[in-house]
């Protein structure tokens, strides 16, 4: 009797034994090895997605240089005034294109970084609808290096036929040391 329960006693030793080193070796080796793969394995997904987009811009970068280059050399000229005059004959010439009426331009200089500045215009027009859609398709065709900003319409007269255009447009001047 004495016997069997020493090797119960055994038994039970051996067993919560066995226990505290199957713990043990979950908390310190097994769970921080997956831990580690399901991290690994996350990053080679990363990885590879960066890849494939690096792999996508070599393949496109004959396409994106000959953009770059069209807006940089489309850009308004370094020189305040002379920047202005070219927005503001571009202006007129839209108008004229349109038979819009610009009832004014009001320009304003930002010093955005020491890469670049941008001249922000409001203008204020009128006509009717054909006219005002004339005039800002002739605006986005135009290569100069303006994006519109805001546009406001709103109606002139009762029936609709004279509509009132406010409108926001950037232009962009890089300055001669950005690339």
């Amino acid at each position: 009797m004495n016997l069997s329960f020493q090797n119960r006693q055994q038994l039970l030793t051996i067993v919560a034994l066995v226990a505290v080193a199957l713990w043990a070796g979950d908390k310190l080796v097994l769970s921080p090895l997956m831990k580690s793969w399901k991290e690994r394995s996350t990053r080679i997904v990363e990885l590879r997605k960066s890849l494939l987009q690096g792999a996508q811009l070599l393949d496109r970068e004959r396409s994106i240089r000959a953009r770059w280059e069209t807006m940089r050399t489309n850009t308004l000229p370094n020189e305040i005034s002379a920047a202005e005059g070219r927005v503001l004959k571009a202006f007129d010439q839209w108008s004229q294109d349109s038979r819009i009426s610009i009832t004014s331009v009001k320009p304003q200089w930002k010093q955005n970084t020491d890469e670049f500045k941008s001249l922000e215009c409001r203008v204020d027009a009128f006509g009717s609808l054909s006219t005002i859609t004339r005039f800002l398709y002739e605006l986005e065709r135009d290569p100069l290096a303006l994006k519109v900003d805001a546009v406001e319409l709103s109606a002139r007269d009762n029936e609709g036929s004279q509509l009132t255009l406010g409108l926001q447009v950037n232009g962009l001047i890089l300055n001669e040391t950005a690339p």
